[in-house]
């Protein structure tokens, strides 16, 4: 039956009819490329269908003849595939012999967290936010990675990263955390231990600072205000922190969330909260590590970049009065 089946296609692969349709670029192709996925362990009658339905070539029967002409039926590799624009049935089946899928470039920028990351790789159709969610807390697979915390959060590097649909939640991640794992060198680690700090407490307070500091230039200085208070037993009173444990990401926060009774709301609970709220940079890393040698307790946002540094509560207060006013008459 498959011989039989075979010189059919063969037979229908030499006919006019087929060589043009082959040789011709669908009308949609010639609009503009196109994307097709091909899903592994598709057969070739499977994958004819997906190219046909997605418009990339002009007949089924013509992509199967023109597969076996080639001799690579058996050699057309899964992946989602970009097909340029005026791109033939011929130049269809090479790219999908050729393996050359299509890369996404996913930008995990610093201070970002793990739901802002599942809503990216969502967009981009490569995994479910609930799925990157789910496994971002699967114990199985933080024990696989070596993390000792109930969260990947804080453990992905702040990086571009080229990612192919078809890989799997765990190989994308996996992949995030390793690159962290290569930034936390035995130097970095040896200065967090001789400070006193676990690398899930370096990742956390460095995570605290990349999201509180805007300009990189204030990092050093928020890390000294936090420093500080952690010496003395103050809360570090840090809004990210409640912002995560109540959800809202960076959206203003209300008195009542100031007040709710979360482990990572560090206005009501003082030292570190149990882990990192973001992904920190290499600059709030050595912030961490390296804080500016001053005597800050306070600060408070003068404009959308900038803070304004206090030592003393009075100093404080003014400062927050005057910049509400400064605010007032913005909007007024």
């Amino acid at each position: 039956m498959r011989l039989r089946w075979l010189l059919l296609l063969i037979l229908l692969a030499g006919s006019a009819t087929l060589a043009w349709l082959a040789v011709t670029p669908s009308a949609p192709l010639r609009q503009g490329p196109l994307i097709v996925f091909i899903p592994p362990h598709e057969g070739i009658l499977g994958i004819a269908s997906r190219v046909a339905e997605a418009d990339v070539v002009r007949s089924r029967l013509a992509f199967l003849a023109t597969a076996f002409v080639r001799g690579v039926p058996r050699s057309l590799k899964a992946g989602e595939y970009e097909v340029p624009q005026n791109a033939t049935t011929w130049s269809v089946v090479s790219l999908l012999e050729s393996g050359h899928v299509r890369q996404h470039a996913i930008l995990h920028p610093e201070g970002a967290t793990v739901a802002e990351l599942g809503r990216l790789f969502e967009g981009e159709q490569l995994a479910s936010a609930d799925t990157i969610a789910r496994v971002a807390t699967d114990k199985k697979f933080l024990t696989a990675q070596g993390i000792e915390a109930a969260s990947v959060e804080g453990y992905l590097f702040p990086d571009t990263y080229q990612f192919v649909r078809g890989m799997t939640p765990e190989e994308m991640l996996g992949r995030m955390v390793h690159r962290m794992r290569a930034k936390l060198t035995p130097a970095i680690r040896e200065r967090a231990q001789a400070r006193g700090l676990s690398v899930h407490e370096l990742l956390t307070l460095a995570s605290i600072i990349e999201r509180e500091a805007v300009v990189k230039d204030e990092q050093r200085l928020i890390s000294a205000v936090f420093w500080n208070r952690l010496r003395i037993g103050m809360p570090l009173q840090a809004d990210p922190t409640v912002q995560y444990a109540v959800a809202k990401e960076r959206r203003a926060l209300s008195r009542s969330d100031l007040l709710v009774d979360h482990p990572y709301n560090t206005y009501v609970r003082p030292g570190l909260p149990p882990g990192p709220i973001a992904s920190p940079g290499l600059g709030a890393l050595e912030a961490a590590l390296d804080p500016a040698p001053v005597k800050y307790l306070f600060f408070v946002a003068q404009d959308d970049q900038r803070h304004h540094f206090s030592m003393s509560v009075d100093e404080h207060n003014r400062a927050v009065a005057r910049y509400r006013r400064m605010s007032r008459h913005s909007r007024s």
